[in-house]
């Protein structure tokens, strides 16, 4: 398919979770750059709705954010995510591929971005006392897309409801020990590296 042709195939998704995860699963009708395009139009949004939120609505301070801690973090929760799938579902007869998880997930997203997005143009029409709604739409948005990531979890790898709930929660586990892993990797490798540096400096003045 074409990539426009999967982009809006999305919206197929996300409003026909079942038919659309298997499509994507069986059908090719979608693609990991379309899920990759939602990962970072995910991103996008988040930043401008911490950046651009109406001030009665935003509690973030302007001069602490970082756009860079948003790219990695959603990112990096992404990856995280599709890898402790893949390997939680490699032990327990998923029968989704890599690729079926990264574009399931991805095309989750979408619901991120629109609604989240017209939410900061409605921050800046609303009052305190119309802010009930606003929180709601907020709620709403993670709500549905986490929805999705578990609709999409059992229709690629073809489970029953519960075997999903049992799955997921190995797979947020499997993403803390993952997390575990490599934290403990990167403060090896500086060790390592501090040792060196240390050794050369001491053999350079002596």
């Amino acid at each position: 398919m074409l990539y426009v042709e999967t982009l809006k195939y999305g919206f197929y998704v996300i409003t026909h979770p079942f038919d659309g995860f298997w499509g994507l699963r069986r059908e090719g009708r979608g693609s990991v750059a379309a899920a990759v395009t939602f990962v970072a139009l995910t991103i996008l949004t988040l930043t401008i709705e911490k950046q651009n939120t109406g001030f009665l609505f935003n509690f973030n301070r302007l001069s602490d954010l970082n756009v860079v801690v948003d790219v990695v973090t959603v990112a990096l929760l992404y990856v995280l995510w599709c890898v402790a799938n893949w390997c939680t579902t490699s032990l327990m007869d998923g029968k989704g591929r890599m690729q079926d998880i990264l574009t399931a997930v991805g095309y989750s997203l979408l619901p991120i971005i629109l609604i989240r997005l017209p939410m900061v143009l409605m921050s800046h029409g609303i009052t305190t006392n119309e802010g009930s709604f606003y929180y709601v739409l907020g709620t709403v948005s993670y709500l549905w897309a986490g929805f999705l990531i578990f609709t999409g979890t059992m229709v690629i790898h073809q489970y029953s409801v519960t075997k999903t709930i049992a799955t997921s929660i190995v797979t947020i586990v499997g993403m803390g020990i993952i997390m575990f892993i490599g934290l403990l990797f990167f403060n090896v490798i500086q060790q390592m590296l501090t040792f060196v540096t240390t050794i050369y400096k001491e053999l350079r003045f002596r």
